[in-house]
């Protein structure tokens, strides 16, 4: 048998054989069991040591804004109050967009940790026990006795930075939604602690309505002082019955606004204590970790089978010696 035959016989295309990737996931079928399982006892040990993760929402609906005569004096005297900065209702959509962005602000967030002592719940905190409701500290940032941060080795202490904070709470804890269909918001907050995860979302609802409250109160009242002036300032009658109107409309939205407490968020649905956990998922870790356990031990199997080959290259699947080195 000349070369060209033997080229022929044994390497004709480079089509897959099945029976030989099956024989050859079947000599390796020990290695990949062995990889299985370390890799499923590994997800079971990294499911059963994350601690529990419970969420509480609050479910708000925008708080319709009292609208009353407001159209009418919005087309006699919308230029004018637009000179004076003044708002004569509507855009209640962006009212809303623009709330929500402050919630997710850094200067609200900020104050809100520092408004309601957050610090160690926040970032010092890694788990909660449930029967007795302990927190769990992280012992190297925080010590619970003294109440003192840890020093962090590079001449200052673990205590967290308002930054810190702001992106802890936005990536791990804090979330907000809007259904597009409906209008309805939900404020979802995680913690180890079911009990804190409401407390916050309750918090934050409140103090978005309370901050958004009395930022419309002061300006109504600088619009009013303002058009007191201007009032104070002209002799013309038509104009003096202008700003006695726009004086009694910011005058309007002054009392409305301390008379609602749920100024721009109503609560359609309130939080409350979670009873199940909302992560982790714990059976999802471990089927995810037996799959990728499975696939590597395929791969190193079919690696070593390519190693091999490539080593002996006169060899066929069999161990004989290809008539090629003949």
């Amino acid at each position: 048998m000349n070369e060209t035959t033997a080229h022929q016989n044994y390497y004709p295309d480079d089509e897959i054989d099945l029976r030989e990737l099956f024989a050859t996931v079947w000599r390796g079928k020990w290695i990949i069991i062995l990889t299985t399982l370390v890799f499923a006892a590994a997800g079971v040990g990294y499911a059963l040591y994350k601690p529990n993760i419970y969420q509480s929402s609050v479910l708000v609906a925008p708080a319709q804004e009292e609208g009353g005569g407001l159209n009418g004096l919005a087309s006699q005297f919308g230029g004018l109050a637009s000179l004076a900065g003044i708002n004569l209702g509507g855009g209640g959509s962006n009212q809303t967009v623009i709330v929500k962005e402050v919630l997710q602000s850094r200067a609200f967030l900020s104050d809100f940790f520092h408004r309601h002592s957050m610090q160690v719940p926040l970032m010092a905190v890694k788990g909660w026990h449930e029967k007795s409701g302990e927190w769990i500290y992280d012992l190297n940032k925080y010590n619970p006795e003294t109440g003192d941060w840890l020093p962090d080795g590079d001449g200052g202490t673990h205590e967290p930075t308002d930054w810190e904070m702001v992106q802890a709470f936005k990536e791990d804890h804090f979330s907000i939604s809007e259904a597009k269909e409906t209008g309805m918001i939900t404020v979802r907050v995680k913690h180890y602690s079911p009990v804190i995860a409401k407390q916050w979302a309750e918090k934050l609802v409140q103090d978005i309505n309370e901050q958004m409250r009395k930022q419309d109160v002061q300006e109504a009242e600088a619009r009013i002082a303002y058009l007191e002036q201007k009032l104070d300032e002209t002799n013309i009658a038509g104009m003096q019955q202008v700003f006695y109107q726009l004086i009694e409309n910011e005058t309007r939205t002054v009392m409305l606004a301390n008379a609602r407490q749920e100024y721009v968020f109503k609560t359609v649905d309130p939080a409350v204590v979670a009873e199940e956990k909302a992560e982790p998922k714990r059976a999802l870790i471990c089927v995810i970790a037996t799959l990728l356990g499975g696939m590597l031990g395929v791969f190193i199997v079919f690696i070593r089978a390519f190693i091999g080959s490539s080593r002996n290259p006169d060899s066929d699947s069999n161990g004989t010696t290809s008539p090629i080195a003949e």
